[in-house]
């Protein structure tokens, strides 16, 4: 469909910019058949407006037919007006229009403030919707947007001097316009939709201006009360996704704040007074520095360049922050206590969790709970990647199951994780533990593994000759 505009760029038109910009023309529609005429609300409120003015259902149910098939050509849409040559079935063509009464004005002043008041309503009409407060706020304050019985003023070159077949079709694709951009509404009602946006704009800015210069915290509506604005943000401010929705229209934000060098210092909760029972002041020190360094973490990240291309972290789970907790914080004894209890690990299980996560992160930390079996292409791929990251003298023998590769004998072990990297483990007093980072070069992998045993266990290390063989 032809909206007949490139989106709003916040520039006003003039001359015949301007012009054209009160004038849009939507090609005509294909067939209905199947389908209603309307699923917004506002578009189901033109349409009753139509069907309450109208004398004769029947022509009305003709209308619908003639609409249904697809016999309404382009409709032009400009303030007052909507225009389409409409066809008969035996292929009769008739000029319809319908006259719609323009806001004056006052009106408009009055529905700009009600609109530019809540940022909600204009990120609504941003978004192509009719909020039903925004209309109801409107009627407040003395200003009609949605027709009513007698507001639909047909004209047709039939000369049927009521409704007639051909202007309630041109009714019945409008509505269908309607559903997907209010402000072909609005334009009807005399406003297109650059020079609305212009003008909220200025309100908007304006109101910010003057709230700067004068030090308020909150606008008032002229008899010293509190302006809708501010009772909104009063509640509880605006929501964000509103605030960013309406972004092309309001004043631009500040530069981001810059990164501290550190995070912020985390305040001592132990005093004379004694805490309420229940109340651990050490845990919630421990808990309040990671948040400060979560918190900084985050910021550093959404400051960064590349930040809009990468995917957002994968939420953890209870049993994997206390992991991360403990691989990060180093508490207490008795805290990583609890902490163990709470991630339902044996002490031994526990300690190689903390060393995976420190090596890889969440995915480390699969890598150690997961086994899991590839795919046979990906066993295929992982198996001439194996083959292929050592001479043929110095190539490892290891037996695979599912997606872990080992030479017992040896003390070695490769993991292949669902990223498609590999993690080195080796044999410390009968467990595998995570021995390094993971690596998509198998041999890099191994190579780089980090005992943490005894001296016996380093020199179980790789280095041998073995051989890759399948389960």
């Amino acid at each position: 469909m032809n909206h007949g505009h490139g989106g709003y760029d916040g520039k006003a038109g003039h001359g015949a910019d301007a012009a054209s910009a009160q004038e849009r023309t939507f090609t005509a529609l294909p067939p209905a058949r199947g389908r209603g005429f309307a699923d917004s609300w506002w578009g189901r409120a033109w349409l009753k407006a139509l069907e309450d003015t109208a004398l004769d259902g029947s022509q009305l149910k003709k209308g619908r037919g003639v609409a249904r098939e697809g016999l309404v050509g382009a409709v032009s849409v400009r303030p007052g007006r909507i225009t389409a040559v409409v066809r008969d079935r035996n292929g009769s063509a008739y000029r319809s229009d319908v006259l719609f009464q323009e806001l004056d004005e006052a009106d408009w002043e009055r529905f700009l403030d009600v609109a530019a008041a809540r940022a909600g309503h204009v990120a609504a009409l941003l978004d192509r919707e009719m909020p039903p407060h925004l209309v109801e706020d409107a009627a407040a304050a003395g200003v009609e947007l949605l027709p009513g019985i007698g507001d639909l003023e047909p004209e047709c070159s039939c000369e049927a001097w009521d409704h007639c077949p051909h202007t309630a079709a041109l009714c019945y694709q409008v509505a269908r316009l309607l559903d997907q951009d209010p402000f072909v509404l609005l334009l009807m009602r005399g406003r297109g939709e650059r020079r609305l946006l212009d003008e909220l704009q200025l309100r908007i800015v304006a109101s910010a201006s003057e709230r700067g210069a004068s030090g308020r915290g909150a606008p008032t509506d002229g008899s010293g009360g509190v302006g809708a604005a501010s009772a909104e943000a009063a509640d509880g401010g605006v929501r964000a996704d509103e605030a960013f929705a309406a972004r092309d229209i309001l004043p631009p934000l500040p530069a981001p704040p810059p990164l501290p060098g550190e995070p912020g210092p985390v305040p001592s909760l132990g005093t004379e007074t004694e805490p309420e029972p229940g109340i651990d002041t050490a845990v919630l020190e421990l808990l309040a520095a990671d948040g400060a360094a979560r918190a900084h973490w985050m910021l550093a990240d959404a400051l960064s360049p590349d930040h809009a291309h990468r995917p957002p972290p994968v939420a953890l789970t209870p049993r994997q922050d206390a992991v991360r907790l403990l691989a990060g914080a180093r508490p207490e004894p008795w805290i990583a206590k609890r902490l163990a209890a709470g991630s339902g690990r044996s002490p031994a299980a526990l300690d190689a969790a903390v060393r995976a996560w420190r090596y890889g992160g969440a995915a480390g930390l699969a890598v150690l709970d997961e086994e899991w079996t590839p795919a046979p292409e990906t066993l295929t791929r992982a198996q001439a990647r194996l083959t292929a990251a050592w001479e043929g003298d110095e190539r490892p023998r290891l037996r695979a199951v599912g997606n872990r590769w080992t030479a017992a004998e040896d003390g070695v072990q490769l993991r292949y994780g669902r990223d498609g990297r590999w993690w080195p483990y080796l044999d410390e007093d009968g467990h595998w533990v995570p021995a390094g980072p993971g690596d998509e070069d198998p041999a890099a992998a191994l190579g780089g593994a980090e005992p943490s045993a005894p001296p016996s266990a380093a020199a179980r290390r790789p280095g041998v000759q073995l051989d890759v063989t399948a389960p």
